[in-house]
C-alpha cells in the first residue's frame, strides 16, 4: 500500500477499545463518556480487517487503547493474530511480522505469559513517573505498585519492555535522570513524548508542554547519548545510552515532526480508521466490513480508497491562543 506521497503503509495500530481503568491528565476527561458497546465492532471483525491489511501488506500491528487488556476475551484477538505471524518474523508471500502492545501495565500480572505465548515479543508500558503520589496524581487514581508489579511480570516472561513517559513540565521533569537509570538497571529502553493537543482536558496543555529538545539537552549533561540506528517502525528517534546500554528515544510531534516517513494507520475499535493521528479525515470500514455483497473484495476498496487520502502530515500546535485542541477526539480514540 502506498500513500499519495509514496510512503509504503506496512504499520497498523489498532484500538480494541476506548476504555481504560486510568484518567490520565494529559489523555482524558476525568468524566469520560466512552462509546455505547454497540457501537464496537466485535473481536471477530477486528481480527477480519487486521487480516485484510495484512493482505495488503501490513508487516506490523500495534494493538492499543484506551487500554486493550480491558476488553473482555482480548486474548482471543490476540492469539487469532499471532498464528499469523509469519516464522523468523520474515513475511513471505504476505504476513504478519510483529505484533506488539501498548498498556498501561495494571493488567500485566495477569496476561503477560499468555501474551508471550500468544507471540508477542516487545510492549510498550505507559509509565510518567516512578513516584507514588505522582503517578497517583496523574492517572488521578492508579496505584503505581500494580503496574510495577505488572512491568517485572512482563520481563519474567521474556518480553522486551520499553517505557513510555510523556514529558510534562512541572510534573515530571526532574524525574528524568531517575527514569533513564532505573530503565537501565532493569534492561528497559526508555521513550520521551511530547504532550499532544488532543481531546478537551483539565486544565491548559501550554502549562503541561515540555520541549524534548530542552530534556535532550539537560539529559546530556550527565548521560552519554550517541544516535543510534535502531528503529522499530515508529516515529522515535533513538540514542544509545553508553553508562547503560539500553536505548532512550523521543518523539517529537511538536518540536520537530516525523510525518515524511510516516508508514502508520490507526483503526479505532468502531471501524473508523484515521490516516493521520493528528488529522481528522477518516475512512468508515464498518459499514463495507458488514456488507454482505461487498465481501473481501469490497473491504479491500475501502481500505485501498483511504489509504489514497493520507495527508502528507499534522499540524499539530500548542498555542495559549489557541483555546480548542487541534484535534477534538481523544487519545484514547485512537491509541496515540
Amino acid at each position: 500500500m502506498l500513500d499519495p506521497f509514496g510512503r509504503r503503509v506496512s504499520y497498523l495500530r489498532v484500538s480494541v477499545t476506548d476504555r481504560c481503568d486510568l484518567r490520565c491528565t494529559y489523555c482524558m476527561a476525568e468524566d469520560m463518556t466512552f462509546l455505547p458497546k454497540a457501537e464496537v465492532l466485535s473481536l471477530e471483525e477486528l481480527d477480519r480487517l487486521c487480516g485484510a491489511f495484512i493482505d495488503l501488506g501490513v508487516e506490523k500491528i500495534r494493538l492499543t487503547g484506551g487500554e486493550p487488556l480491558v476488553r473482555r476475551n482480548v486474548m482471543s484477538l490476540v492469539r487469532s493474530l499471532g498464528a499469523r505471524l509469519a516464522p523468523g518474523g520474515a513475511p513471505a508471500g504476505g504476513g504478519l511480522r510483529e505484533l506488539t502492545l501498548t498498556t498501561n501495565g495494571t493488567q500485566l500480572t495477569k496476561y503477560a505469559d499468555d501474551l508471550a505465548a500468544a507471540g508477542v515479543r516487545r510492549i510498550n508500558v505507559s509509565l510518567d513517573t516512578l513516584d507514588a503520589a505522582t503517578f497517583k496524581a496523574a492517572t488521578r487514581w492508579g496505584e503505581i505498585g500494580k503496574v510495577l508489579d505488572g512491568v517485572f511480570a512482563a520481563k519474567a516472561a521474556g518480553l522486551h519492555v520499553k517505557i513510555n513517559a510523556v514529558a510534562l513540565k512541572g510534573v515530571n521533569e526532574h524525574e528524568f535522570d531517575r527514569l533513564l537509570a532505573w530503565c537501565g538497571e532493569h534492561g528497559f529502553d526508555l521513550c520521551l513524548i511530547e504532550t499532544m493537543p488532543m481531546g478537551e482536558i483539565t486544565g491548559d496543555r501550554a502549562d503541561q508542554y515540555l520541549p524534548l529538545s530542552l530534556v535532550r539537552a539537560r539529559l546530556k549533561q550527565s548521560w552519554t547519548l550517541a544516535e543510534s540506528g535502531h528503529r522499530t517502525g515508529g516515529p522515535a528517534r533513538y540514542y544509545d545510552v553508553a553508562e547503560t546500554g539500553t536505548r532512550i528515544g523521543f518523539i517529537t510531534p511538536m518540536t520537530h515532526n516525523f510525518c515524511e516517513s510516516c508508514n502508520r494507520v490507526r483503526l479505532t475499535c468502531t471501524g473508523t480508521l484515521y490516516m493521520c493521528l493528528g488529522q481528522d479525515d477518516a475512512a468508515d470500514l464498518r459499514a463495507p466490513l458488514r456488507d454482505p455483497e461487498l465481501g473481501d473484495v469490497g473491504l479491500r476498496d475501502a481500505i485501498l480508497s483511504a489509504i489514497a487520502r493520507k495527508p502528507k502530515g499534522h499540524d499539530f500546535v500548542i498555542d495559549r491562543r489557541r483555546k480548542a485542541p487541534a484535534v477534538a477526539r481523544h487519545m484514547s480514540v485512537t491509541g496515540g
